[in-house]
Parts: structure tokens; sequence; C-alpha cells
């Protein structure tokens, strides 16, 4: 059998039981056809590049999938008749992820930075935090009356 990541993407209006209810219909349809899901992960709701469909964000979920490609193909014919799903993609690899996925350690790591502002910076402010942009002052602008000095 081929081993694939698939990655759907739900409306945002759906709750999380409906989300972990669609996640089990498609584990069971995959199943049905003789596959089997090794890994679920939900990576919660985040906001999209651009509109999909009319929504600006969804609730993203990962099937670590092992199963033959008529499973598959099953799968993603019910997810666009699926009024919920706006989107999914699957993906063979040539092995699956053991422990937890990219995205999941990025949330691990975005929760350890606690002491970090919004920016991602020491400070707290987007735009460099206590006041200076690292670089150095600018020199006192000339006026009109002032007398240019001349060196050679």
């Amino acid at each position: 059998m081929a081993l694939y990541e698939h990655v759907i993407l739900v409306r945002q209006d759906v709750t999380a039981q409906q989300v972990e209810a669609i996640n089990e219909q498609f584990k069971g349809v995959i199943e049905a056809n003789g596959g089997k899901v090794t890994k679920v992960e939900y990576w919660g709701v985040k906001t999209l590049a651009f509109r999909i469909k009319k929504n600006r964000k969804a609730h993203f979920t990962l099937l670590n999938v092992d199963a033959p490609h008529t499973a598959v193909a099953e799968v993603e014919r019910l997810e666009a008749i699926s009024e919920d799903v706006i989107r999914s993609l699957t993906i063979r690899v040539e092995a699956l992820e053991e422990g937890p996925s990219a995205m999941l350690q990025k949330r691990d790591r975005d929760d350890d930075r606690g002491d970090r502002g919004p920016g991602g910076r020491p400070g707290g402010s987007r735009f460099g935090g206590g006041g200076g942009s690292g670089r150095a002052p600018r020199p006192p602008r000339r006026e009109e009356g002032d007398a240019e000095e001349e060196s050679f």
C-alpha cells in the first residue's frame, strides 16, 4: 500500500466537534476500503493566505494514511461533495513522520517564546522595541544660513 499525507481544510464556522466527526467519517472510509490512518493531527483554526469559497479562516487537519489509491480517491470524492470541506491536499510520501508534524512543533516553539512581543522581538514592539532601529543617529540638518566648512 502507498503512504500519503492528507490535509483537510474545513470551514471556520463549523465547531471543533463537527471537525472531529468529519475526520472520523473520512477515517472510516479509508478503513472500509482496506487502508489505515496512522495519525490524525488537528492544527486548529488558521488564517488563509487568500479567500477560499468566501472563507478567510479554516480548521486544518493532517491525516497520515497507509492505504491503496482507491481509498484515497473515495475520500477525495466525498470531500468534493461535502459543503464543510473547502480544500484538501493529498501528497504521496516515501515514509510517514513519526511524532508531531512541523506545524505542531512550530506551535510549541511559539508557545516557548512567551517573553517576546507581537513582532517576535524582545521588547514587545514589532518595529524594534524600545526606541532605536539599531542604526547610528542622523547628523543634524543644515540650515540655509549655515556656512559650509571646507577642508583640504
